[in-house]
């Protein structure tokens, strides 16, 4: 791989985010989405599908400007952030852990498999998948195995975003030949260590920390870095923090995160320039 964009997951306010920072990096002569490879995680796995999609940046922007109409607002309640931590307390092994939360999934969601399913394919522009790179993460609700989807990996776009935007908890698992999946956040908000073999990545990430087994996207791009790779690590500033606000899955704060993320990209531009432009 040479260039590679990480897009990690941040809920309906990081999709915008992330829009709101390549429209910025756009005018300023940087297009992140000619990358040479894509890798998306939950949130980024729908940015990731879009901007592979031929769909013009600015309009994918645009929208993020308009009344969420058709989104379903949620709410990730603090019970259950607590039986995930207790899964991994208790399991002590990462993996045993990722599969009891799966189990947890099957048990609590917000709405039905085929109502979500129709929201993530309102996000697309396209259907089919791009002949870009584009790797999606989710994670094997059975097994809590990380799977990572491609253009020839049996499933179809849209469930591959659906099971990697599958919050457990939140939303139902999607099945994808007969197999139960959830969130590739999961397994890492931002699963930048996708990306080895880079020459460079630019990694966009919502959200910034990690949190006990999930590795934070800067410890991934430090050893990405130790590998000999270039990278530049985008977490929201102060400003975007606020736009985002305290609930990451509700649309009345999407306009907002999409605008401070435009707002802050002429500030990195300079940085992620020096290493995603071809010497």
């Amino acid at each position: 791989m040479g260039r590679t964009l990480v897009l990690g997951g941040g809920g309906i306010t990081g999709i915008a985010w992330e829009l709101g920072v390549l429209a910025g990096l756009h005018e300023s002569g940087i297009d992140l989405s000619d990358a040479d490879t894509v890798i998306g995680t939950s949130a980024g796995s729908v940015v990731g599908a879009q901007i592979t999609s031929g769909a013009v940046l600015e309009d994918l922007y645009a929208r993020q400007l308009r009344p969420p109409e058709g989104e379903i607002g949620a709410h990730l309640h603090p019970g259950v952030l607590a039986r995930w931590v207790w899964a991994f307390v208790r399991e002590r092994d990462p993996r045993r852990a990722r599969a009891r939360i799966g189990r947890m999934a099957h048990a609590r969601s917000e709405s039905s498999l085929a109502e979500r399913r129709r929201v993530i394919a309102s996000r697309l522009p396209a259907a089919e998948w791009p002949s870009a790179d584009l790797r999606i993460a989710a994670v094997d609700a059975r097994t809590g195995d990380r799977v990572v989807f491609g253009r020839d990996g049996g499933a179809e776009l849209v469930d591959a975003v659906t099971a990697s935007c599958a919050v457990p908890g939140v939303w139902p698992p999607a099945v994808i030949g007969g197999r139960p999946y959830i969130d590739g956040g999961v397994y890492s908000t931002c699963n930048a260590d996708l990306a080895a073999g880079s020459e460079r990545v630019v990694a966009l990430a919502p959200i910034a920390r990690g949190a006990g087994p999930l590795p934070s996207p800067a410890d991934d791009l430090a050893a990405l870095e130790a590998s000999g790779a270039r990278t530049v690590l985008v977490t929201p500033d102060a400003a975007a923090v606020a736009a985002i606000g305290p609930n990451v899955l509700d649309p009345a704060a999407r306009a907002p995160s999409a605008q401070a993320g435009r707002r802050q990209a002429p500030e990195i531009a300079e940085r992620i320039a020096r290493v995603w432009n071809r010497d």
